[in-house]
């Protein structure tokens, strides 16, 4: 259905007026993720950008004044449905105008600070961070109220179908024939690989600050003193909404070099820390510049590292313009000083590509290729994919030319990135499990983190979901957010020498146990142990980490919740406050097995609160 811009006026004044005469019913608190997500729900597209007929002064934006009528006192994303199209209704209207740019901004800024979402500061912060940009995409954008709203409320509340369904296009090459794989003979070579994810290294971070602050992100030096009733913040790290010291990622990377030798490094992002309302161009970068200089400087010359784009490295957060968008609010500014730092590590071609949408391909060695991908471009908190979600920047059209040369020329494929793919958007997640299906036997090997917690997801065949082909390991994070010892991890896979699988066969995980490491006895350990949390295969009983022995473990894990209960400790990195069981269990087994967005879907509707078990570290 097609409206000129003066019947979607009087369209938007009816859904405002409709839903302004609704009662709202009442709702509990949301997420910390709500203070870091209130700019991305705005970020949903709702208009044109054409001018209001009769000038500059009509309609008058009345959006915190209709706050006020209904007298809110919930968190955003318990929203209700009526609510949600009054605000949408109205932020519409003012969008068809440049003018009322100003003016929507204050206006979201008075609506954070009086729903309570946040503390004054953030607010008022979040709001001069993210409006220029969050602005500009909706203007871009197209969405109605009851399509925002059916994303943020649920499908009761509308239809949402701004992401249209898309399909890339998979060469007309018939797909070789699927032989299971096989562990490899005794004494067979291995490679040992280091990977790191979330470091989220936090420079404000102070010890004794406090733990318990009423900020988003606490341990920070403007988070206070800890008096004699509350926890302040230990030397090497806290547990809690904390982030970490320099010095402790220092001194992991000081304890990871004397643990090599290592054959070579994947890092997949997540540099910065989680104060995501005050951030800066100039910080980032420095962050980025920092850290990459710090693992260079401790791991050597010879050690080569493969990063990928996390979420956090920009800023506003998780804001990734795909390359039609140009000019400063591109992320040129990012990918060009990714490209510098990278340089040691990687090839001009890869570069090339990284300047230009932030992903490339590498050989890392005969026979074995790496894929670095930037999931920033599958992620539905990046609002400039409202704008346009297909395939952005071509990415997954060129990792399909990548793997169908891989292909002809008998090479294995590891993919890196940073979010798992069962966590994307729904094409995006759909095209990406299509691709791993036709590839299966190319794709040995499938690495990502961004959840902060030792989990994996399960791709099976897609006519019957039944034969295991592929893992996508999620590794835990270096940073303690939320409530975590800071980990690593160490995957073995299988070496090279012809006929290799190049698949998982094992890995470690090891942690800094911040309840030594801070008190030893009395004060801070200076040379604390980051010590072998566990060995997969010695934990679960297995020989090898493929496909076939990973749904296995699923299995067992179903009908044995002693295996289970061990998996939910490691799962936390071996700090856990809440025990799983009932729908808990049932819920996060489902996770296990759904690589896929619409199985992920799936397991939500389970449990029926998705923030309870799959905590993604937004």
């Amino acid at each position: 259905m097609c409206y000129d811009r003066g019947q979607r006026e009087l369209v938007y004044r009816s859904v405002a007026l409709r839903a302004s005469s609704m009662k709202r019913p009442v709702f509990g608190v949301s997420s910390v993720c709500a203070v870091f997500l209130v700019w991305t729900l705005f970020s949903v597209p709702w208009g044109s950008s054409y001018p209001l007929e009769g000038g500059t002064g009509s309609p008058q934006l009345r959006f915190v004044e209709e706050f006020d009528r209904f007298r809110l006192g919930f968190s955003w994303l318990n929203m209700s449905c009526a609510v949600c199209k009054a605000i949408f209704a109205t932020l519409d209207i003012a969008l068809l105008s440049d003018s009322n740019m100003e003016r929507v901004a204050h206006a979201l800024g008075e609506a954070c600070v009086r729903l309570h979402l946040a503390e004054v500061q953030v607010c008022r912060e979040i709001t001069e961070l993210f409006r220029d940009d969050v602005i500009r995409a909706l203007q871009e954008s197209f969405l109605w109220p009851s399509e925002a709203c059916a994303l943020l409320v649920g499908p009761t509340c509308g239809h949402f179908d701004i992401y249209a369904p898309w399909n890339v296009s998979l060469p007309q090459v018939p797909k070789p024939p699927v032989k299971p794989p096989t562990p490899p003979k005794p004494g067979s070579s291995q490679s040992r690989i280091l990977f790191l994810t979330d470091i989220h290294w936090d420079a404000q971070y102070a010890e004794g600050s406090l733990v318990g602050c009423e900020m988003p992100l606490c341990c920070r030096n403007e988070s206070g003193r800890a008096s004699w009733k509350h926890t302040g913040a230990g030397y090497w790290g806290t547990y809690g909404y904390c982030d970490l010291p320099l010095r402790t990622v220092e001194n992991l990377l000081q304890n990871v070099a004397k643990s090599g030798p290592w054959d070579w490094v994947y890092w997949t992002g997540d540099i910065p820390a989680h104060n995501v309302w005050s951030q800066t161009r100039a910080q980032q970068l420095n962050e980025l510049v920092t850290i990459t200089r710090l693992i260079h400087k401790h791991l050597g010359p010879n050690v080569t590292v493969y990063p990928a784009v996390g979420n956090h490295e920009s800023t506003p957060v998780n804001s990734f313009p795909p390359p039609f968008v140009h000019g400063n609010r591109s992320s040129r500014w990012l990918y060009d000083t990714m490209a510098e730092e990278w340089a040691p590590w990687l090839p001009k071609e890869a570069l090339e590509t990284i300047r230009r949408g932030g992903f490339y391909t590498v050989e890392v060695e005969r026979g074995l290729r790496v894929v670095s991908l930037n999931t920033n471009y599958c992620a539905r908190e990046n609002y400039w994919l409202m704008v346009n979600s297909t395939d952005p920047a071509g990415q997954l059209q060129w990792l399909i030319n990548i793997l169908q040369e891989s292909e002809n020329k008998g090479e294995k494929v590891h993919i890196i990135g940073h979010i798992p793919p069962g966590l994307c958007l729904s094409s995006w997640s759909w095209n990406y499990y299509h691709i791993v299906n036709r590839y299966e036997s190319t794709i040995t090997g499938q690495f990502f983190g961004h959840t902060h917690v030792d989990e994996f997801q399960m791709f099976y065949d897609e006519d019957t979901l039944t034969r295991p082909l592929s893992v996508a390991f999620i590794a835990p994070s270096v940073t303690t957010y939320v409530n975590l010892n800071p980990g690593y991890r160490v995957y073995y896979v299988d070496g090279n020498y012809p006929g290799s699988s190049r698949m998982v066969l094992d890995h470690e995980t090891f942690i800094l146990n911040l309840t030594l490491a801070n008190n030893q006895p009395s004060k801070p350990d200076p040379n604390p142990s980051w010590t072998l949390l566990y060995r997969a295969s010695e934990a679960y009983g297995l020989s090898t980490l493929f496909p076939s022995d990973i749904d296995a473990l699923i299995k067992v894990m179903k009908n044995d919740d002693r295996v289970f209960q061990r998996f939910w400790y490691l799962f936390h990195k071996g700090h856990v406050s809440k025990p799983c069981t009932d729908t808990c269990k049932t819920s996060l087994i489902c996770l296990l097995h759904s690589g896929r967005h619409d199985l992920v879907t799936q397991c939500d509707m389970l449990h029926g609160d998705k923030h309870s078990v799959r905590k993604t570290m937004c």
